[in-house]
C-alpha cells in the first residue's frame, strides 16, 4: 500500500514539475523547451484544454503550422469537439495567411452557438482573445437571441469600446445600469477610460449629450448621479452641486452625504468656492444639526485657507464661541471642541484655553476611538506649550489601546516625533524602528526619514549638535513660528557645510519658504538637493517638490514633467511615483482611469 501510496506521489510531482517548467519557459520565450513539456503533458492529460492550447501556441511561436494544424484536426475528428477548437484552427490557418480557411472554421464555431446557446460565451471571449471583434459581436448577439435570459450585454459594451464605437459603447453601459445588470461602479471604472478632466475633451462631450438626452426622454435620478459624476471628473463643482441639489429635491428620504462628499472634494481640490457654496447649501437646508455644525466647520476651514487679517480671526473665533454656546459639550459634537482647540493653538497661540477644551471633553462618557482622537488633538496642543511628558502620556495611552490600528500607529509615530523634539533621540529611534513596516505607507515613509535623519547624524557627530539645532529648528516650524525656524536652518547650513543633515535642512527650509509663499527661494532649495544630493534618501522627495511647485505655482509644465519624468525613472520605489506617475500622464494629456 504504502508503494502505491509513493507511486501516486511521484507521478503527482512529475505532472507538477512538467507544467510549471512548460509555463515558465513558455513565459521566457525559450519555446523550442517549453514544446517538449507540453508534448508530455498532453499525452499524460489529454483532456486538460490548458495544455493543448499551450502546445498549440508553442508551435505557432515556432511557426510549426503544419503541427498545429494536425494535432487541432486529430482533436476534432475525435469527435465532440469543443466549439474553441475551431477558433484555433481558423487561427493557425490566418497566421499561415489562409483567410478562406479561417473564415470557414471561425463559421463551424459561430454554427455550435444554433445547437447550443451556451456556447455563446466561450466562443465570444475566443475571438475577443485574438482581436477577431466582430465575430465575437455575432457570437454574443445570436446567443442571446436564442436564449434570452443569456446576458452578454456588458462584453459586448466593451468590444464597442475596443472598435471605437464610443457613442454605441457609452449606450450599451448607460442601459446596463438602468436594467440594473450590472453595478454602476463596475460601468463607472470602464467608461473612465474614454474620458478625462478636459470638458471640451471629444468623448466627455459626447457622454455629456447621451446623458441629458436620456434625462430628457426618462427623468431617472440615475442621469442627474452620472451627470454629477462626469461633472467632477471635469473638475466642474458647480455644475455638479447643480446635480445633487435636484437629487436632493426629488429623492424620498435623501440625506446630504452625496453633497457633504462632493463639497470635500471641491475642498481637496482648491476649488474653495464652490466647496463654500456647497457647504453654505448644506448649513442653511440640513435638518440635522451635527450635520449642519459640520458645514459650518468646513466653512471655517475654507476662511482659514485664505490669508486672514487678526480682525478676520477674531470674527471666527466668535463664531465659535456661538457654535459651542449652541451645541455645548457632546459626544455627537467632538469635532466642534477639537476644530476650535486647535484654532485657538496653532492659530491664536493660546494653548493653555485649549487644553482646557479638550480636558473638559475628556469628562464625557466617550467610546474608545472618540477618546483617541480627543487624546491625540491634546496631545499635540500640549506639543505645541513644550508639556512634552504630558503629551508622550496620552499618545502612549493611545497607542497601547489601538495598537493593531492606523490610530495607534499614529499615535506611536507621535511618541517618537514628540521625543526627537525634547532630544530623546534614542528613544524616537526605538518607537521609528517599529514603525518602518507600519501598514499606512504615509506613516512608515514618514518614519523612514524620521529615523535615517536620527541615525545618520548621531553616527557622524557623536555630541548631535546639529541634530539638536535642527529638532529645535522643526518645533519652531510647528509653533508656527517660521522665521525663527527659517532663521536657525540658516545657522545649520552655514555652520554645518558638508554635513549629512544638510540635505534635510535645505528640505524643511524648502517647504517654509513655500509656505510663506517666497517660491524662488524654495526653488533654490529644491534645486541644490539634486544638484548635490542626488543619490540621497531625500532626492525624490526634492523632484516631487519641484514638480509640484513648477505645475501649481510657477505655471511651467515642462519642467514639472522633466521631475515627474526623474521619480517615474529613478525612483519607482518611492512614496510619491503613484502620485507623480498620475501627474505626468495629466500633463502628457493622457486619459487617466
Amino acid at each position: 500500500m504504502k508503494r502505491i501510496v509513493l507511486i501516486l506521489f511521484f507521478v503527482q510531482f512529475t505532472y507538477g514539475q512538467d507544467d510549471f517548467l512548460a509555463k515558465q519557459y513558455f513565459n521566457d520565450g525559450e519555446y523550442e523547451k517549453a514544446v517538449v513539456f507540453y508534448e508530455n503533458l498532453v499525452r499524460q492529460q489529454p483532456r486538460r484544454s490548458d495544455y493543448f492550447e499551450g502546445l498549440v501556441a508553442c508551435y505557432q511561436q515556432l511557426e510549426e503550422y503544419q503541427k498545429a494544424e494536425s494535432f487541432l484536426l486529430q482533436k476534432i475528428d475525435a469527435g465532440s469537439p469543443y466549439p474553441t477548437i475551431y477558433i484555433e484552427l481558423g487561427y493557425n490557418y490566418r497566421l499561415q495567411n489562409q483567410p478562406g480557411m479561417a473564415e470557414k472554421y471561425y463559421q463551424l464555431a459561430l454554427e455550435t452557438i444554433e445547437e447550443n446557446p451556451n456556447f455563446g460565451y466561450g466562443v465570444g471571449f475566443r475571438f475577443q482573445r485574438y482581436a477577431l471583434l466582430d465575430y465575437a459581436l455575432k457570437a454574443y448577439g445570436r446567443a442571446m437571441e436564442l436564449n434570452p435570459e443569456l446576458d452578454y450585454n456588458f462584453q459586448m459594451a466593451r468590444i464597442y469600446g475596443e472598435q471605437g464605437k464610443v457613442e454605441q459603447m457609452f449606450d450599451s453601459y448607460l442601459d446596463l445600469i438602468l436594467s440594473g445588470k450590472t453595478s454602476k461602479a463596475n460601468v463607472l471604472r470602464n467608461i473612465d477610460s474614454f474620458i478625462n478632466f478636459d470638458p471640451q475633451n471629444e468623448n466627455n462631450i459626447l457622454l455629456k449629450k447621451i446623458l441629458l438626452q436620456k434625462a430628457q426622454r426618462n427623468p431617472d435620478l440615475l442621469w442627474n448621479e452620472l451627470l454629477s459624476w462626469l461633472f467632477v471628473q471635469q473638475k466642474q463643482y458647480y455644475n455638479a452641486f447643480v446635480q445633487e441639489k435636484a437629487i436632493y429635491r426629488r429623492a424620498d428620504g435623501s440625506s446630504f452625504q452625496r453633497m457633504q462628499g462632493l463639497g470635500g472634494v471641491a475642498l481637496e481640490n482648491d476649488a474653495f468656492e464652490d466647496a463654500r457654496t456647497i457647504f453654505e447649501y448644506i448649513e442653511k437646508n440640513s435638518r440635522e444639526p451635527v450635520v449642519a455644525l459640520n458645514a459650518q466647520l468646513h466653512l471655517i476651514d475654507i476662511d482659514l485657507i485664505e490669508e486672514v487679517s487678526q480682525k478676520d480671526l477674531s470674527q471666527i473665533e466668535q463664531r465659535f464661541e456661538l457654535l459651542l454656546e449652541r451645541y455645548g459639550y457632546q459626544s455627537e459634537t467632538l469635532q466642534l471642541q477639537i476644530a476650535y482647540a486647535n484654532f485657538l493653538t496653532f492659530k491664536r497661540d493660546r494653548p493653555d484655553e485649549a487644553e482646557e477644551i479638550l480636558q473638559k471633553t475628556l469628562d464625557l462618557s466617550l467610546a474608545r476611538f472618540p477618546e483617541a482622537y480627543v487624546k491625540l488633538a491634546l496631545g499635540d496642543i500640549l506639543v505645541f506649550n513644550q508639556k512634552f511628558n504630558q503629551a508622550l502620556i496620552l499618545f502612549t495611552q493611545v497607542q497601547k489601546s489601538l495598537k493593531n490600528d492606523v490610530l495607534g500607529q499614529d499615535a506611536r509615530f507621535k511618541v517618537a516625533q514628540t521625543s526627537f523634539y525634547k532630544g530623546d533621540f534614542d528613544w524616537a529611534l526605538t518607537q521609528l524602528k517599529v514603525l518602518r513596516s507600519s501598514t499606512s505607507q504615509l506613516i512608515a515613509n514618514d518614519a523612514m526619514q524620521l529615523s535615517l535623519l536620527i541615525s545618520d547624524n548621531s553616527f557622524e557627530d557623536s555630541t548631535q549638535t546639529a541634530l539638536k539645532k535642527f529638532a529645535r529648528a522643526d518645533l519652531l516650524a510647528y509653533q508656527n513660528k517660521s522665521d525663527d525656524a527659517i532663521a536657525l536652518f540658516n545657522d545649520i547650513l552655514e555652520n554645518h557645510k558638508g554635513e549629512k543633515i544638510e540635505d534635510d535642512t535645505l528640505l524643511k527650509q524648502g517647504e517654509l519658504f513655500e509656505q510663506q509663499k517666497n517660491y524662488s527661494a524654495a526653488e533654490f532649495n529644491y534645486i541644490k538637493i539634486v544638484e548635490f544630493y542626488g543619490n540621497g534618501i531625500l532626492a525624490d522627495d526634492a523632484h516631487f517638490a519641484l514638480a509640484e511647485l513648477y505645475r501649481t505655482v510657477l505655471e511651467n509644465p515642462q519642467k514639472a514633467m522633466a521631475h515627474y519624468e526623474r521619480i517615474i525613472y529613478n525612483y519607482q520605489d518611492s512614496y510619491f511615483f503613484p502620485q507623480a506617475r498620475k501627474n505626468f500622464r495629466l500633463l502628457r494629456g493622457d486619459s487617466i482611469n
